[in-house]
């Protein structure tokens, strides 16, 4: 089960990412947290150290291994180098599976508590300074979530890029449900109202939380702008005060509301079982679209017969 957090920049949905994450680990639930925002904050506000996570690579800074890997045996694909951002897996990839042996996730993952991984695509580096867009990070993103076999019952939690950028790439298209978390201001509203318009023809469900809510007006404000789509309110919470001034708390100390809106958040997601014919057709648009875009320009070669668009057929979940 994917679950996209996005938002305004300032929203608050690293913060809010980083708590639903904790709730569900504290649950039993396996997790894979994935940072795909520029900003890289995720890793800090799980509580993770900087040597753990310097202790992993950044996976968009190390795209070619990725792809090494991924690649497998796959005849169709002559060699990782030509590998872009939408491939789909088929007969000889690698698939990743949610263990500790597995060959990505002990490569780029860290394990995190008894049943959590995090992995981060990474910021910028000085070479991509006034050269390079953020998009060649996160497509180290969509090629991990194309090539994963997540169950039902486990948790891919993504902090995504702010604003509406992920519709940059068929990216928004890989996860079931999509959370926009929305503060109680004009701007904020927009970013919701170009996702969900952006969102809507390709059947991807979201949800609005609200969050930095101080009173009933607020409420009122994000409900007039956003209806039925808001599922709660994040109220003002000293745990997150606390987290965000050095001194963190156990997640068991979250507020019960609090603790009650990132429950329904899980309940709700489960409520949207992967289609996997629609997952799959919608990665194969995408990937033909770029490869006519730019991919085959790029990479010097037709890049439309790497995927089997009948490949989601022989996956077992």
């Amino acid at each position: 089960m994917r679950i996209a957090f996005v938002g305004k920049g300032g929203s608050g949905k690293t913060t809010l990412a980083s708590i639903f994450t904790q709730i569900l680990q504290a649950q039993g639930v396996e997790v894979l947290a994935i940072d795909a925002d520029i900003n890289q904050h995720l890793g800090m506000a799980l509580g993770l150290t900087a040597s753990q996570m310097e202790s992993i690579p950044e996976v968009g800074n190390h795209l070619l291994p990725l792809k090494t890997l991924l690649r497998g045996h796959n005849t169709l694909i002559p060699t990782p180098a030509v590998m872009v951002k939408t491939t789909l897996p088929s007969e000889g990839s690698h698939l990743i599976t949610l263990v500790a042996n597995d060959p990505v996730l002990s490569h780029f993952a860290l394990c995190w508590g008894a049943n959590s991984f995090f992995m981060r695509m990474g910021g910028f580096t000085d070479a991509d300074m006034g050269v390079s867009c953020y998009h060649a990070k996160t497509g180290g993103a969509e090629l991990i979530l194309n090539h994963l076999l997540d169950t039902p019952a486990q948790a891919v939690v993504v902090d995504m890029t702010a604003g509406a950028d992920a519709f940059a790439s068929g990216l928004f298209t890989r996860f079931d449900l999509t959370v926009v978390v929305v503060e109680p201001t004009l701007k904020s509203v927009s970013v919701y109202q170009q996702y969900k318009t952006y969102a809507q023809p390709f059947m991807v469900p979201l949800v609005v939380v609200g969050n930095k809510i101080n009173n009933a007006t607020d409420k009122a404000f994000l409900l007039s702008h956003c209806g039925p789509d808001i599922l709660g309110y994040f109220g003002v919470s000293g745990w997150v005060k606390a987290a965000e001034q050095g001194t963190p708390k156990a997640i068991s100390s979250l507020e019960a509301d609090n603790t009650n809106l990132m429950q329904q958040l899980w309940q709700r997601a489960q409520q949207y079982p992967r289609n996997w014919q629609k997952y799959w057709e919608q990665g194969v648009f995408f990937h033909n679209k770029n490869a006519l875009s730019w991919a085959n320009e790029s990479v010097g070669m037709d890049v439309q017969p790497f995927n089997d668009p009948h490949f989601y057929q022989q996956i077992k979940v």
